[in-house]
């Protein structure tokens, strides 16, 4: 019993590699898994209280199990036997391609990570980089909306930030499910963002197979009252106007929704502006054919010398916020009572028929948006200059100019950003100075004049509330 055994050191190696692995899989792992489900289930006790549009099963069932359902739906069984003969392939293999499109759309919703890890570095962002303001335009018409129903928020697109705001802001209320376009397969960001209950999606495929998988995941999620955020522009706007819907999405919840059915679908416009939007010019470069292509690696290397030089500007506390982000949320438009207003019953029409109706609806919720995307101080002063671009005004011209287009503006019902009739010339000032600061505008002997080569920049934020104007 007490004799010695002598064996080669690799044998020993794995030998203790083979040790470590059972010790993990059989003791760290569950262990691990039972505190973090501990965690969990505390966190969703909490929050079940406090929010409005509950958590669904759905977000917490296991994501291999959406995967099997996805994978095994019927209608996505349809579209890989027509696959499969089209490209003369075995059905095996095109239901593997089925996997792979599943496995890369379904989301592992985490209720910890949301409201716990999600929401406070949120909160921390957006309020380091910006003065967030929220308003309900309608009293708080959100705590009207049935408690069974889907809810979706229906947003302009200015900015990557707009993410980040709705989500936090929304937090209080909901945990919010988002289509993420393909740059966000990174790692380790995509586990992050798969876990904060997004899904992804590639924008710009033409795979009927990958479009069929997409729609069955949304119609899933829709029908079992996943709450969901879209972005009916389905991409970030490049010149700062609101660009017309596009339907892909908004018609995946909508061609199987028939009015009569227990759960309505109920859309909330939301608009969100911004003082400064970190991708300004980046967008506007992107509108020019002969501009150069910028890789990966310079957008990286741009992106970590932007917060190094923030980071340097706080340690010398000469940090100053970007202006204000802001966020109104308006009146909830039921799909239900639309479709009962109008006679129609998207899950009954076919596709020629639909696409029209979608689109209808679809422009419906756009002016809605339209009507609700705050007024800033910089969307105003960029207006004036842009008025006045070979003119040399003063500060109290300006400030007269402003109070001007404010009441005009408030005519019309835009929701002109709120700021009290004492504190206006200094809020005007300060949106001048940031202009100035950004060398957007030029001053001379306290005179200041718009320059020249910066028009498309202020455009681009006098864009914001051109729709007013017109």
């Amino acid at each position: 019993m007490t004799a010695s055994i002598l064996i080669p050191f690799w044998l020993f190696f794995l030998l203790v590699c083979i040790s470590v692995l059972a010790l993990v899989d059989r003791i760290l792992i569950p262990s691990t898994r039972w505190f973090l489900r501990r965690r969990i289930n505390r966190v969703l006790d909490e929050i079940s209280t406090r929010l409005d549009i509950k958590i669904r099963p759905f977000q917490l069932t296991k994501r291999q199990v959406l995967i099997d359902r996805l994978v095994y739906d019927p209608n996505v069984s349809e579209a890989i036997r027509a696959y499969a003969v089209d490209h003369d392939m075995p059905f095996e293999v095109a239901q593997k391609k089925v996997q792979t499109y599943a496995r890369e759309i379904v989301p592992s919703f985490n209720a910890y990570l949301y409201f716990r890890i999600g929401y406070w570095l949120a909160k921390k962002v957006a309020r380091i980089l910006y003065r967030v303001r929220v308003d309900l335009l309608d009293g708080d018409s959100l705590a009207t909306v049935d408690p069974n129903s889907t809810v979706v928020f229906v947003m302009n697109h200015r900015s990557n930030m707009d993410y980040i705001l709705v989500a936090f802001l929304a937090a209080e209320r909901t945990a919010l499910s988002y289509a993420v376009g393909e740059w966000a397969r990174i790692w380790p960001l995509q586990t992050l963002i798969r876990a904060m209950g997004a899904f992804f999606v590639r924008r710009k495929s033409g795979n009927p197979l990958y479009r069929r998988v997409l729609e069955r995941y949304i119609f899933m999620a829709t029908t079992e009252g996943v709450c969901q955020a879209v972005f009916p522009e389905g991409g970030l706007t490049r010149d700062g106007r609101l660009q017309d819907p596009k339907l892909g999405i908004m018609d995946y919840m909508l061609r199987g929704f028939n009015p009569e059915m227990e759960r309505d679908l109920v859309f909330i416009p939301v608009g969100l502006n911004y003082d400064r939007t970190l991708e300004d010019r980046s967008l506007l470069l992107s509108l020019e054919p002969a501009a150069e292509q910028r890789g990966w690696w310079f957008i990286v290397r741009t992106t970590a010398g932007f917060i190094r030089h923030s980071l340097w500007l706080m340690v010398l506390s000469r940090w100053q916020r970007y202006g204000y982000a802001c966020v109104n949320f308006g009146t909830p438009v039921s799909a239900g009572e639309y479709c009962r207003t109008h006679g129609i019953n998207f899950s009954r029409l076919n596709r020629n028929e639909r696409f029209p109706e979608t689109e209808k609806l679809c422009r419906t919720l756009m002016d809605h948006v339209k009507a609700v995307i705050p007024v800033l101080p910089i969307s105003i002063v960029s207006r004036i200059f842009l008025t006045s671009m070979d003119e040399e005004i003063d500060l109290f011209e300006i400030e007269a100019h402003a109070n001007r287009l404010i009441q005009r503006l408030r005519t019309r019902g835009a929701p002109v950003f709120e700021v009290p009739q004492s504190t206006r010339a200094h809020t005007v000032a300060r949106a001048v100075e940031t202009l100035r600061v950004r060398r957007l505008i030029a001053e001379r002997a306290g005179r200041y004049k718009a320059v020249a080569e910066e028009e498309k920049i202020l455009r681009y934020y006098a864009n914001s509330i051109v729709h007013w104007l017109e």
